[in-house]
Parts: structure tokens; C-alpha cells; sequence
């Protein structure tokens, strides 16, 4: 008897130290998508007072593909890292991964050094920041792979809440920062300026180191069924599970989230931009308002993450994602110009005086206190586009917070719960491949329709995108269910 007590004792030790290992290297992960989320956001504010600094050649639509070409490197590398994962351990996609990231900001801080085609050069960096951003497919396939269905919502939410983070810390550490000042400190030894524009890239790059140390000491391979137990070859999959995963289901979730994570990358596109056309904020000022409206969106997500644990545990998963498109939808509604308050327009007080021609070159100098502001004039819809107030912009904000984060972490729950036990590294790719494409198209689709038809068009597009979204997931409600109920089902 005691011969059998002390074989058992020794297996929930061995059971015990697998769960402490298993949740150990799950913390990694979230840790490692909060870094990636901070790489991302600590430069979104300063992008274009930045790129406006190093090429005055570079305009509106330019900063759509900067913006775009973080997303299209993350939607070719992602399914690059998924497949990897799914067939060597996790680590070796993720150091590679990281380390480009770390040499991509690097790169970024670096590009005012060309002495042409800066714009380029800083286009190609977030190219390449973004190609190393592709291990968000590898982490969340982890995840997914290293949780029961029971644990799946809580993990993935906790996921989405560490993203949420990085997306507050990196725009309120950009904000700090910008205290530094556009001249910044010379370090002639190194060529390096640093100044608010580079110090986060470089501040970045230093994240990644840390996080390289924390994948090669704590990280450990683990994968589980759907009621927890552990699997004991990681990349093994059954061909009989191949067959059975729904593919419309699959398709459903990879278009929500497009839309989902288009209408995203539109709003951080165009929030810059816009306060600087609506409200006359000069380029520090746009970075620092936006940086500290990023921040509250931020804290609202992570309050968001928490009720959508709660709640989907009592409603189910898809009733919280309709809502959460929903609530997008009145957001973008809100934005919508109404009324006879027009914006002002950059240079109408001086457009009859000789004196503008040198007062333009005056403030080619950045540091000049003559920094134009207000609508430019060469934008045809600033002269009968009524100006979007401070309050609308403010709500919609806050709506946004409120329907996007559960919108996120509901999208990819549900994937996960949809493709079932087999390892979920290539399909997680795609779905991250699908959300990138989207922050490809948004930013550039969206410089192009505001610069050249004003927010009018650009918002009216965005509400009917979210009314198409719902109408698609109302239509099939009932194929967005997790493997194992539909597999149940068909076993009946």
C-alpha cells in the first residue's frame, strides 16, 4: 500500500512540476506579446513628425506605407514562424524572430544617417520590425496548444491584456521621451542622435534582449488535450483530426478578423493626421495628446479583457463578439463631420501676403516656432469639410476601446477552440497573416480616401465594412462552435 502511495506521490510531484513549468513558459509568452506590442507602439505617434524631419519629400499618403509596411512583413513572416513551430521547438523561431526585431528598430533609429532617400530607409526598418513581429503566430499557437478548453478564453484574454499593455506603455514611454526634444544629445562616436524620434527604437531594441534571455532560460515545450492532459509528442498531429476541422468556420474567422484589425489600423493611422488637421496641434503636440489618449485607450482595454472573461463564461463567445461590433460600429458612426464649424485652414490668414513664401521656408527649420498648423490647403475637402469636434473625437475614442479589445480576444478564442487539438502553428500563421494584410490595406486605403476625399468618405466606408461584418457573423452563427462540441455533435 505505502509502495503504491509513495508511485502516486511521486506522479502528482512530476504532474505538479509539469503545470508550475507549463504556466512558467505560458507567462513567457505573454511577456513576449507584450513586448512585441511595445516595439509597435512606442514609435506610432512619432512616425510622422519623424518622417516629416529626416524627408520633407514624404507626405500623408507616404505614412499610410510606413504605417503599412510593419504589417506586410508580419503577414509574410507569420505563416514562416507558424510552420516552423509546428515541425521544431518554439524557441529557435523565436530568438530568430526577435533578433531581427532588435536589429529593425536599430535600423529605424539610424535612418535620418543616409543622405537621400530617408523615407526609404525608414519604410524598409518597419518592414523589418514588422517580419520579426511574424512570432505573435507562434505564441498564440503555444498558447493554444498549451491550455485546456477550460483555461483557452482566460489565457487568451490574459494574452490580449499583456498586448493591451504594451499598447499603453509604448505610446505613455513615447511621451515621456519626447521631453528629450527634437534636438536630443550627439554622440559623434557612434553617429547617433538621440532624440525623441530614436531613443524608443532604441528602447525597444533593449527590450528584446531581455526578452531573447527569458525565451532561452524559461521556456519549455508543452502541449495538452482539451481537458489538460499532457501530450507527450509536441508537434504530433493525427490524420484523422485533419479532416475534421470546419472550413467555413475557419474562413468566418480569419474574415472577421481582417475586418476587425482593419478598422484598428485605421484609427492608429489616422488619429495623428487628423488632430493635427482638426484641432491645429502642432507635430509635439499631436504626439504627445495622442500618446496620452493611446495610454487611456489602453487601461480601458485591460478593464475590457477582464469583463469579457466574466461575461463570455456566461453568454458564450459569439454574443460577445457581435457586440463588440457593434459598439465599433457607433464609434465610427460618431465620428462622422456634422454642423458649420469648419476646420482652420493652414495659411488662410496669409494666403494674400508676400510675406508666406519666406515664412515657409522659415519653418522648413524644425525647431522653428512657426510650425504650420490647421487643415492644409492643398487638401480640397479642408474649405467645406465641417471640422470634427474635440468631443466626438474623444467618444469614438472611447467606444473604440470599449469594441475592439473584445472584439480581439474574442476572434481568436473562438479560432483556437474551432481547429481543435491538432497543432495550431500554420493556421494561427494565417490568422495572423489575415490581421496584418488588414493593417497592410488600412492605413494605405484610408491616407489615400482621407487625404484625397476627407474623413467624411473615409468613415462611411469604415461603418459599412462593420455592418458587413456582423450581417457575415449573424449568417453563420451556428458553424462558429469549438471542435470538440461539433465533433460531440457529430458522434451523436
Amino acid at each position: 500500500m505505502s509502495h503504491c502511495d509513495l508511485r502516486w506521490g511521486k506522479h502528482d510531484d512530476s504532474q505538479d512540476e509539469d503545470y508550475k513549468s507549463r504556466w512558467r513558459s505560458i507567462r513567457v509568452m505573454y511577456f513576449t506579446m507584450f513586448l512585441s506590442s511595445v516595439g509597435f507602439t512606442i514609435v506610432i505617434t512619432s512616425l510622422w513628425p519623424y518622417l516629416q524631419r529626416i524627408d520633407d519629400s514624404a507626405n500623408a499618403s507616404f505614412l499610410g506605407w510606413v504605417v503599412a509596411a510593419y504589417s506586410l512583413g508580419q503577414m509574410i513572416a507569420s505563416p514562416i514562424f507558424g510552420l516552423w513551430s509546428n515541425h521544431r521547438p518554439r524557441r529557435e523561431p523565436l530568438v530568430c524572430s526577435i533578433l531581427i526585431n532588435l536589429s529593425a528598430n536599430i535600423y529605424y533609429a539610424y535612418a535620418y544617417l543616409p543622405r537621400t532617400n530617408n523615407k526609404v530607409h525608414m519604410l524598409m526598418s518597419r518592414a523589418f520590425v514588422g517580419f520579426g513581429a511574424g512570432n505573435v503566430a507562434v505564441v498564440r499557437s503555444y498558447v493554444a496548444g498549451a491550455t485546456s478548453l477550460k483555461e483557452r478564453t482566460s489565457a487568451m484574454a490574459n494574452m490580449s491584456a499583456c498586448q493591451a499593455l504594451g499598447f499603453i506603455l509604448g505610446p505613455a514611454l513615447q511621451a515621456c521621451l519626447s521631453f528629450i526634444g527634437e534636438k536630443g544629445v550627439t554622440v559623434n562616436i557612434l553617429d547617433l542622435q538621440l532624440n525623441m524620434y530614436t531613443a524608443p527604437a532604441f528602447l525597444a531594441a533593449a527590450f528584446g534582449i531581455v526578452n531573447i534571455l527569458l525565451v532561452l532560460l524559461v521556456l519549455r515545450e508543452h502541449r495538452v488535450d482539451d481537458h489538460g492532459r499532457h501530450l507527450r509528442a509536441i508537434n504530433y498531429t493525427s490524420e484523422e483530426t485533419e479532416e475534421t476541422i470546419d472550413q467555413v468556420a475557419v474562413l468566418t474567422s480569419n474574415a472577421l478578423f481582417f475586418v476587425v484589425m482593419f478598422i484598428f489600423a485605421v484609427f492608429e493611422t489616422i488619429a495623428t493626421p487628423l488632430s493635427m488637421d482638426m484641432f491645429a496641434w502642432t507635430r509635439k503636440e499631436a504626439v504627445l495628446y495622442n500618446g496620452i489618449i493611446i495610454c487611456c485607450i489602453g487601461f480601458e482595454s485591460i478593464l475590457v479583457f477582464v469583463i469579457v472573461k466574466v461575461v463570455s463564461k456566461r453568454v458564450g463567445d459569439r454574443p460577445v463578439l457581435l457586440a463588440g461590433l457593434a459598439i465599433i460600429f457607433v464609434g465610427f458612426f460618431i465620428l462622422l463631420p456634422w454642423g458649420n464649424h469648419y476646420p482652420k485652414i493652414q495659411w488662410a490668414d496669409l494666403k494674400n501676403n508676400s510675406l508666406v513664401s519666406r515664412i515657409s521656408e522659415a519653418t522648413i527649420a524644425s525647431n522653428s516656432s512657426l510650425e504650420p498648423t490647421g487643415c492644409p490647403y492643398d487638401q480640397t475637402w479642408c474649405q467645406y469639410t465641417p471640422a470634427i469636434h474635440l468631443a466626438q473625437y474623444i467618444s469614438s475614442d472611447f467606444l473604440i476601446g470599449v469594441g475592439y479589445p473584445a472584439c480581439n480576444v474574442m476572434s481568436y478564442t473562438l479560432y483556437s477552440k474551432i481547429l481543435g487539438p491538432k497543432p495550431q502553428g500554420v493556421y494561427m500563421g494565417w490568422l495572423t497573416a489575415s490581421g496584418s494584410g488588414a493593417r497592410t490595406l488600412g492605413p494605405v486605403f484610408v491616407s489615400q480616401i482621407y487625404t484625397v476625399l476627407g474623413p467624411r468618405w473615409a468613415f462611411s466606408l469604415i461603418c459599412g465594412m462593420v455592418v458587413g461584418a456582423i450581417v457575415l457573423l449573424i449568417s453563420l452563427y451556428h458553424r462558429l462552435i469549438a471542435f470538440s462540441v461539433r465533433h460531440g455533435r457529430a458522434a451523436d
